[in-house]
């Protein structure tokens, strides 16, 4: 009896190894693939123009608050979008993009309530531009997986 569950376990064992190295894959191609399927670079583009176009309208006071409502939306939307493609390959990428959005996203809800707030305003031009610059360090960790 205990020799058949030595050779049962042993064939598990085995079948288990040509299975995983069936489905293995490099880093590299890991990463290409999900910065396509991911649609990344787009997103990315879309991130930092809407980062942009929020900043704009957060410095000028005199837009009413329905402009910054709209705005600001959108930019929360992408940066949900871009955080449902998470996670890539990449576990510091995970890390540094999950900031990013994080960012990006909580700069966008102060910035929906900003109103006339000078302090609101600030503050979400704040997250804002950190978010940006975290999404820069993203993406030159992404670029550096993607020359290997």
């Amino acid at each position: 009896m205990r020799r058949r569950v030595a050779r049962a376990l042993v064939v598990l064992g085995c079948c288990g190894a040509l299975l995983s190295a069936c489905g293995a894959q490099s880093e590299l191609s890991a990463m290409k693939s999900w910065v396509k399927n991911s649609a990344y670079v787009a997103n990315n583009a879309t991130l930092i123009s809407d980062a942009k176009h929020s900043a704009t309208v957060l410095d000028n006071i005199r837009l009413p608050a329905s402009e910054l409502h709209t705005v600001c939306a959108v930019m929360f939307t992408e940066s949900l979008q871009a955080n449902s493609a998470l996670p890539s390959p990449d576990d510091l990428a995970n890390r540094l993009l999950a900031k990013a959005y994080g960012n990006l996203g909580a700069g966008a809800n102060v910035c929906y309530a900003a109103g006339a707030s000078t302090t609101k305003r600030r503050r979400a031009l704040g997250y804002l531009s950190k978010g940006v610059g975290q999404l820069a360090e993203a993406s030159a960790r992404i670029a550096s997986d993607l020359s290997d």
